[in-house]
């Protein structure tokens, strides 16, 4: 069997789709192929959809079985070495939950993420000083040099919107998170500067659902949409908990979100208002 591993990256789920859309093409069943594997229906099933690596022999005896030219298998193979090696976030496996492992490389590889965000500045758009307040209060027991690896892994991930081919943020803040007052006023002061340098940014779109606005379709808790120019991809949406996450690509669950998104966008300050209402907040600090 293939290499089980907690989260696969983007292109073992790209790859894994492709190998499932050329079986399906070819008329070959899951017994079939595994029978051309010499193991159990299990392995085909979790190789296409990306619960294990990618084992090249396998891979290679799969596509010869749905009828592959052989440049069309050697193009394969070597996506799939590629995919196979281990993201940039491996180095901070030590701090990096497994389930949040999938989210770095979704992020990544993303062309859109909308979010919506409850309580803390969106990881994409935080200053130093603020995650390290931030990431001191959700590890406690953690070390100074814990703290710090976190606090450069979020860093480091924020380095994606300065790409040339870096994705479109759009992110929804309550209010709350500009009052919770994280890590004291100077830290707000210069977090809310922050923001307000985003808001002038052609790659993101920042509002603020205000306290007037009362209840709205949102307040259930935080959530990300990726959205991607992979064509196997679908949208998928990433809900996170206390001590793990979900990710959701049913159509009608990604609609549901989609739409609590749009209604929200539609409630909380327009983009062109945000600066505005950014400046005040930052004059009570």
């Amino acid at each position: 069997m293939g290499e089980a591993r907690s989260a696969p990256t983007v292109g073992q789920m790209v790859l894994g789709m492709r190998l499932r859309d050329l079986r399906e093409k070819a008329d070959v069943s899951y017994e079939e192929a595994a029978r051309a594997l010499h193991v159990n229906q299990t392995t085909v099933r979790r190789m296409e959809k990306a619960e294990v690596g990618l084992k090249l022999p396998y891979v290679e005896k799969l596509l010869q079985t749905y009828g592959a030219e052989q440049e069309e298998i050697d193009a394969f193979l070597a996506l799939a070495e590629d995919a196979n090696r281990p993201g940039w976030w491996h180095r901070f496996r030590d701090v990096l939950p497994d389930w949040f492992s999938l989210y770095v490389s979704l992020e990544g590889a993303a062309s859109r993420i909308r979010a919506y965000e409850p309580h803390f500045v969106p990881g994409l758009l935080q200053t130093e000083s603020y995650a390290r307040a931030l990431l001191s209060i959700g590890f406690p027991n953690g070390s100074e040099r814990e703290i710090d690896r976190r606090v450069a892994l979020r860093m480091e991930r924020q380095e994606l919107l300065t790409r040339p081919d870096g994705p479109h943020l759009w992110a929804v803040m309550d209010e709350t998170v500009l009052r919770l007052g994280i890590g004291g006023p100077e830290v707000m002061r210069a977090q809310i500067d922050r923001l307000i340098e985003a808001t002038r940014m052609p790659n993101v779109t920042l509002q603020v659902m205000p306290f007037a606005t009362g209840p709205h379709v949102g307040m259930g808790g935080p959530f990300q949409l990726f959205r991607f120019q992979i064509p196997e991809l679908p949208d998928i949406v990433y809900a996170e908990a206390l001590t793990g996450a979900g990710y959701l690509d049913q159509r009608a669950d990604v609609a549901t979100y989609l739409e609590a998104l749009d209604r929200m966008g539609t409630q909380a300050t327009s983009a062109r208002r945000t600066e505005g209402f950014l400046r005040e907040m930052r004059k009570e600090l």
